[in-house]
């Protein structure tokens, strides 16, 4: 990879451009040099124009010299970069990470390699770790975590709250991350603290009241871990009907641990993700398919199997249904059934997961990697649901993809196609990311 910086321009976003791009993935479908049918909008020997923050153009090379004039009303580019025949592609958009926290539970994973069953009441030894930490160590781990994710590519996350359970701790958790994220989850409802052990009801009452009301102007969304051992579907659709009722936007954990009704119970209230999705009936499924077909928006493409655009990625969408599978990595779970979802026509999305306890991951490219090896999806699939789908379940239509207007989130792979993330999987394959222009590090 070369670069150059025009004489005279000042560090910054600026103008960037990207030649010699073998392969390019903008999940831009009917874009400049795209193919019909192609939902993930691949280009070859292609260039990429970012400036201002955001991406100007993106096409095949041949179309663009006169393209990326006119993009820039004849001005050069700030900068040029020579990709040298590597592949790009959007960065990724993790939309399931619980990042705020103290402590470690590596013990925990030796045992539970050894034999011990993962089980949700793992959860409260990190809750008494991170009520004991500082706001300073707490924020410390958070960037130390979220600076891993970009060097791996990450350029969009959403972060929960979940580990203080109190309502300060809770303040403090989505305070911390709003920091860093606008896109903030308040997971009180995360599980049943000791305090209040056998007095379930008494802790919803708390969450949809007074950690509601605290919590809530640091937050987008509200979520629940709607599992036996958590909270029944009758707890969850009262927090999550509160956090709706004060302006949050609905997430829900379900499926994780076993069949329940969590998954329907998302999909009814017009949830815009359910996570895990592990153990699923035919009526869940068909619940995750029909939310995109009743909603009228189901994102454009040929393929059932890879779901199109982020164009239609508004309040009126469906549910997509978020695989985590780091988690079954980490626990030794069975694998979501990724291919019987997407061949049902629902709209899938890959995440981290990253938490201490059952997906202590920050590699988007790991899950892209086990996605194709393990859930049975294509290399187009799974980068298409980490990047469009991430956003898609976060409600995001500037993200996730390198159309025009699009935030300039940039992934330059140390490899000449994206197969290469299942093909070498743990490789450190990310040259370079752009987040909104600027280069990470």
């Amino acid at each position: 990879m070369t670069g150059r910086r025009a004489a005279g321009t000042s560090a910054g976003p600026g103008s960037t451009l990207v030649t010699g791009i073998g392969e390019l993935t903008t999940n831009a479908p009917g874009g400049p040099g795209t193919r019909d049918g192609d939902p993930t909008g691949l280009v070859t020997d292609a260039v990429l124009l970012l400036d201002g923050g955001r991406v100007a153009w993106a096409g095949p090379a041949r179309e663009a010299r006169d393209a990326v004039g006119h993009a820039l009303d004849g001005r050069e580019p700030d900068v040029t970069v020579d990709a040298g025949g590597r592949a790009v592609l959007p960065g990724f958009v993790d939309s399931h990470t619980h990042l705020v926290f103290a402590g470690d539970r590596a013990a925990e994973f030796e045992a539970r390699m050894a034999g011990r069953p993962y089980e949700a009441g793992g959860i409260r030894s990190t809750v008494a770790a991170t009520r004991a930490a500082s706001d300073d160590v707490l924020r410390a781990g958070l960037a130390r975590h979220l600076d891993e994710a970009a060097r791996q590519g990450t350029t969009t996350v959403e972060v929960k709250g979940g580990y203080g359970l109190t309502v300060a701790d809770e303040e403090r958790s989505v305070r911390l991350a709003r920091e860093v994220t606008p896109e903030v989850t308040f997971l009180g409802a995360h599980v049943v603290p000791v305090e209040f052990a056998g007095r379930a009801d008494a802790y919803v009452d708390l969450v949809c009241g007074e950690m509601l009301a605290t919590c809530a102007p640091h937050a987008r969304w509200v979520d629940v871990f709607c599992e036996t051992g958590a909270f029944t579907p009758e707890q969850s659709r009262r927090v999550l009907e509160a956090g709706a009722a004060a302006g949050l936007g609905v997430r829900v954990h379900a499926g994780q641990l076993g069949p329940g009704e969590g998954v329907r119970l998302a999909v009814g209230l017009g949830a815009a993700a359910v996570d895990h999705c592990t153990y699923l009936t035919d009526d869940d499924v068909a619940a995750l398919a029909g939310s995109w077909t009743d909603s009228g928006t189901r994102p454009n493409g040929t393929s059932r199997a890879v779901a199109g655009t982020v164009a239609t990625s508004g309040a009126g969408a469906g549910t997509v249904a978020t695989l985590l599978p780091g988690v079954e990595f980490s626990t030794r779970q069975p694998y979501p059934d990724a291919r019987r979802l997407l061949d049902a026509g629902a709209v899938v999305a890959l995440a981290s997961d990253c938490n201490p306890g059952s997906s202590y991951t920050s590699s988007m490219p790991l899950c892209v990697a086990l996605a194709v090896r393990e859930m049975r999806m294509t290399v187009a699939e799974a980068v298409w649901s980490a990047t469009a789908g991430g956003a898609l379940a976060l409600r995001r239509d500037d993200v996730g993809h390198l159309a025009p207007g699009a935030r300039a989130d940039v992934v330059l792979l140390d490899a000449p196609s994206r197969t290469h993330l299942a093909y070498r999987p743990g490789v450190p394959l990310v040259a370079k990311t752009w987040k909104s222009g600027h280069p990470h590090p």
